[in-house]
């Protein structure tokens, strides 16, 4: 049975649906789904059943039901929101949805129905700033995460704009019976000079968390307390090839199932990358492993649900690059590149429940 790859169209309005061979990386059309309102930011739930997506032109949360036999989408609810979300995230026993809303300057939890669908009003709300990037449940679903990036509308295609933006992260503690967050102490995790957290995920086995810094174009790694919920900085490295010197700012950050390697993504007008590093299984500390060129502007990536191959979508190209990560190095190796539509903003890979 083949994986699945589902690619947000922002422009298009679609979700373009692709079968993914899981020993080959070959990528099968299969359809295109519409989507109104731009769609930007995905999430699956835990029991991979429904696709959620968040659009960003006519604010929404919409779920869709995945055929667990084809894959195939077909639409269960829209959630209408006041703002745009920037990003989704099912907590772990898949009750709540955590969002983050840039624009809005908060984050906020919303119920998850038997059905799967999303409630238009959140059950909280926690307001930070502008420039909250993104939220998730850690492994114990007990705590939670806000970086906020260090400059807002920081469009890489433009010269910088002096917006700052709070340029830090904010410590939560989730309570997975009622979906409240309630801020942790400490509540903030300052940051140097424009490094500008953005996105982040968790070691599956080791007590440390890596988050993409947008200004800083580079990758920190964290130890968590588990008891606490807190983050103490371990290592801070660059996701920057040597040398380069062109206006860029990080992405997302992935990291294979194994826990093996970890890769961000670098954003450009023309040098945009994809950073690879191994992680050392004892520490989690991070050696750098290489880099790829990739598609212009690659603001959305992913992994195989085995970790075999890494998919770029760059959103000023509307293109995808499909890589094989090699299991021993964790180099990438590109196997093909595809035209899929206007503005590819979220790419999203799964296996069929």
């Amino acid at each position: 049975m083949p994986d699945m790859l589902y690619v947000g169209l922002q422009d298009d309005e679609k979700i373009a649906v692709f079968a993914l061979d899981p020993d080959s990386g070959t990528l099968t059309k299969r359809a295109e789904v519409a989507a109104a309102g731009g769609p930007s930011v995905t999430a699956i739930s835990p029991d991979r059943n429904t696709l959620y997506v968040g659009c960003r032109t006519r604010p929404s949360i919409t779920s869709y039901r995945i055929d667990p036999a084809t894959g195939g989408l077909s639409l269960s609810g829209t959630a209408a929101q006041a703002d745009a979300p920037t990003f989704l995230a099912s907590d772990r026993a898949g009750r709540y949805m955590l969002c983050a809303y840039y624009q809005g300057g908060y984050v906020a939890v919303h119920p998850i129905a038997t059905d799967g669908t999303i409630g238009a009003a959140a059950i909280d709300k926690q307001e930070t700033a502008v420039g909250a990037h993104a939220i998730a449940a850690d492994p114990s679903n007990r705590f939670a995460f806000v970086p906020h990036i260090a400059r807002i509308q920081d469009n890489v295609l433009e010269p910088p704009k002096n917006n700052p933006g709070p340029n830090v992260i904010l410590q939560y503690r989730f309570d997975a019976q009622t979906g409240r967050l309630s801020p942790n102490t400490p509540h903030r995790v300052e940051q140097g000079d424009l490094v500008g957290p953005r996105h982040y995920i968790h070691h599956p086995s080791l007590d440390v968390v890596y988050f993409s810094n947008e200004q800083g174009c580079s990758v920190t790694a964290y130890r968590i307390d588990r008891a606490n919920g807190t983050l103490s900085s371990v290592q801070t490295t660059s996701t920057l090839p040597a040398g380069h010197s062109e206006r860029t700012t990080c992405s997302q950050i992935h990291l294979t199932p194994s826990g093996r390697f970890l890769y961000v993504g670098n954003r450009a007008p023309n040098g945009s990358s994809i950073a690879a590093f191994a992680v050392d299984p004892a520490t989690g500390l991070l050696t750098a492993a290489g880099h790829v060129p990739t598609e212009a502007v690659p603001s959305a990536f992913c992994l195989d649900p085995a970790g075999h191959f890494l998919f770029a979508a760059g959103t000023a190209s509307g293109r995808l690059a499909s890589y094989r990560i090699d299991q021993q190095s964790g180099a990438l190796t590109l196997l093909a590149i595809a035209e899929v539509g206007q503005r590819p903003a979220a790419v999203l890979a799964t296996r069929l429940g």
